[in-house]
């Protein structure tokens, strides 16, 4: 009897090595089938690129897609960034959704991905190629055209005259750069001068606030002022109101948090020029689920920007963008 248990012992374990399954390829794990798709903001502590993360893992969760979400602390670390790219192809994810942070730099690391057979899409900021040739597609606000839409609002607050300041971002951003190139042709158009148009805030409200805080000459003479991410809106606005000049020029900012979208409804801030970060990180998950199905996708997305003031923001579609 003990001599039939073992021999039906050891058939049972011979049997079980030849169901072992293959070998997991293309980033899936061997307890989870479903694709692994990466998706790198240009920081993870602003409320920007929370929304973005919601939308992503949203769109993940309805398509059974698993959403890796990781990114740098600071918006100013390429290195981390281009670290973060060939950590992920080196784990042969199956699909890379990115926000670059320099449009030169993140672009051999990006083509690195590509030559792997791994889907990229660059989402938020641009990056230097061609959408749809050397990335699968570009999914982002019209950043010039969002640009030209503060700068002619502000230049409406000013009476088209006076001088204006605009404190910019950070180099090499490019979704930045465009807002600003835009907001600055659009003030010229109507006749306002750029007092100070070259200072950049850097990547956060910190040290936004004390770049802003050293431009107090320019700022007391000056009608308006332009910041043009959510980081430099939101340090220009703490910096103004140290120098007791809040309210006292007009003031339009870019994108939206609580203490913005709560200092624009007390009078702070004349505008915000408002994205759909939910949307972004929604279409960038879905893109790179239709290239993984081998579907074609539209090689450049613009998921808007509209100009918030204190007229519409509660209106029902207005105020959906500022939670």
């Amino acid at each position: 009897m003990r001599s039939a248990l073992l021999f039906l012992s050891l058939a049972m374990v011979f049997a079980s090595c030849g169901d072992t399954p293959p070998a997991q390829t293309s980033g899936q794990s061997s307890t989870d089938a479903r694709p692994r798709v990466a998706v790198i903001p240009k920081g993870t502590t602003h409320v920007f690129w929370k929304s973005v993360e919601a939308g992503a893992r949203a769109a993940g969760d309805e398509l059974g897609i698993e959403v890796v979400w990781k990114g740098p602390l600071q918006e100013n670390d390429r290195a981390q960034q281009i670290q973060l790219v060939q950590q992920f192809v080196s784990d042969e994810i199956d699909g890379l959704a990115l926000a670059p942070l320099d449009h030169a730099a993140l672009a051999p690391v990006v083509a690195l991905a590509r030559s792997k057979n791994i889907p990229v899409v660059i989402f938020d900021s641009n990056l230097d190629g061609q959408p749809g040739v050397d990335f699968a597609s570009f999914i982002a606000t019209d950043n010039r055209a969002a640009g030209q839409l503060a700068g002619e609002h502000l230049a409406k607050l000013m009476g088209g005259k006076g001088q204006a300041v605009m404190l910019r971002y950070v180099v090499g951003s490019a979704s930045t750069d465009a807002r600003e190139s835009g907001c600055a042709a659009s003030l010229a158009a109507a006749g306002i001068t750029l007092s100070v148009d070259n200072r950049y805030a850097g990547p956060t409200a910190g040290e936004a606030k004390t770049t802003a805080l050293n431009m107090i000459d320019a700022l007391r003479e000056a009608g308006g002022v332009f910041c043009s991410n959510e980081s430099a809106t939101n340090g220009m606005l703490l910096a103004l109101e140290q120098m007791g000049l809040s309210g006292k020029l007009r003031f339009v900012g870019f994108d939206a948090s609580p203490p913005l979208v709560n200092a624009l409804r007390e009078g702070k801030l004349d505008a915000l020029v408002v994205q759909d970060p939910r949307k972004m990180g929604e279409l960038s998950v879905r893109a790179l689920a239709k290239r993984l199905a081998n579907e074609a996708v539209e090689p450049q997305i613009d998921t808007g920007a509209v100009l918030v003031t204190r007229e519409n923001m509660d209106q029902p579609e207005i105020a959906a963008l500022l939670r």
